[in-house]
């Protein structure tokens, strides 16, 4: 059996042993909000209690409908302290430079040092198929495109980039040959932080070099001890005494509370089928290579089966429970409370909630043992 697959369904684990990377740092929450569905729809409410209670960050989301930099500049308008997220931008929606001006913007109108970028690739059916980019090499999609966006926020020079995936100014097919290397007009934070997407090896390297925080992908209690070295690698490249201590872990988590256990399992397996079994091709599909890596093959394989034969229901049905609860905080409130000493000692130094309603807001601002600010 792989090393990380969850245990039993339902198991009340202790969550002690788990190495934690935290030190004395206190656990901070952020609020998922994702990206939104045929409405547009963005809960408010919720966002202001999540940053009354303390919260730290909220986060958006963007697949192929909304975009996840407008309503940051929305929220930026309506909240006070609450750090601006992207988890994530897709890399190839909008150019280097489009991105560092949007967030650049962001960050000034709400009132500086509140946007993070959360900066990803997507997959190749999105990239080339919605925004009619080619797939080239990820690992330098992200590389180069983090480098100008730097480049920008801080003004030393004009913008010029040689790097494997981009280059400026432009020079390739169709062009005249007289582009300018220019400087921002707007001087922006030259210091906002940009977080990375990724986990595969190479890219957790590569985030653990250049980049100052990670939205991990398939990450839950047990993990760390799969992705450590990588980081520390990164870590190492990048020297100026990079380390546990300046580098952020921002780990997503489902909460759901209900007094029915099962019923909480259930409601995110749609989700689940539809990102295992249809989010992406056949052939490349990151969400279904990370449930593999998990040691679910043959569930896998049968999802993506089902759910592209269009058996969705079957697809949902074949999720096991225990993927699920590995991946959540699901049921009661004391049940929540057990389990979430595990997250609490996973390495993570912020845990993204994304909660299936108000109460789930509430009761991880209690376990995470938030100070609300006064006013």
């Amino acid at each position: 059996m792989p090393p990380h697959r969850p245990s039993t369904a339902f198991e009340e684990g202790s969550g002690e042993g788990e190495c934690s990377n935290r030190g004395v740092r206190p656990m901070k929450l952020g609020l998922s909000i994702g990206y939104s569905g045929a409405q547009m729809d963005l809960p408010v409410e919720r966002i202001l209690r999540a940053e009354k209670l303390g919260y730290d960050s909220v986060w958006t989301a963007e697949a192929y409908g909304s975009d996840a930099i407008t309503p940051l500049a929305y929220l930026a308008a309506i909240t006070k302290r609450i750090k601006l997220g992207t988890g994530i931008i897709q890399v190839s929606a909008r150019t280097p430079a489009n991105c560092a001006m949007s967030m650049g913007t962001v960050d000034a109108l709400a009132g500086g040092g509140r946007a993070i970028a959360g900066l990803g690739v997507s997959g190749p059916q999105i990239v080339e198929g919605w925004y009619g980019q080619p797939w080239g090499k990820p690992y330098y999609w992200l590389k180069d495109y983090a480098a100008i966006m730097r480049k920008i926020w801080q003004r030393e020079e004009g913008l010029t980039h040689d790097g494997k995936q981009l280059q400026l100014p432009y020079t390739g097919e169709g062009g005249l040959g007289v582009g300018k290397p220019l400087k921002s007009i707007l001087h922006m934070n030259p210091n906002i932080p940009i977080y990375f997407g990724s986990g595969n090896e190479a890219t957790v390297r590569l985030t653990g070099e250049i980049a100052d925080g990670w939205l991990p992908l398939g990450f839950m209690p047990g993990t760390m001890d799969e992705y450590k070295p990588w980081l520390e690698e990164g870590f190492k490249r990048a020297g100026n005494g990079k380390g546990w201590d300046n580098f952020e872990i921002q780990a997503r988590v489902f909460v759901d509370v209900d007094e029915d256990v099962k019923a909480s399992i259930d409601r995110l397996k749609p989700r689940e089928a539809l990102y295992i079994g249809g989010m992406g091709h056949k052939d490349k599909n990151f969400h279904k290579d990370m449930f593999i890596r998990r040691g679910y093959k043959n569930e896998a394989d049968r999802i993506q089966e089902l759910y592209l034969a269009g058996h969705k229901e079957e697809a949902i049905a074949t999720i096991p429970d225990e993927w699920i609860d590995s991946r959540g905080l699901m049921g009661p409130p004391d049940r929540i409370k057990q389990r979430f000493k595990a997250w609490e000692d996973s390495g993570a130094t912020s845990i993204t909630v994304a909660p299936a309603q108000d109460a789930a807001v509430d009761l991880m601002a209690e376990l995470a043992r938030l100070n609300p600010p006064r006013d």
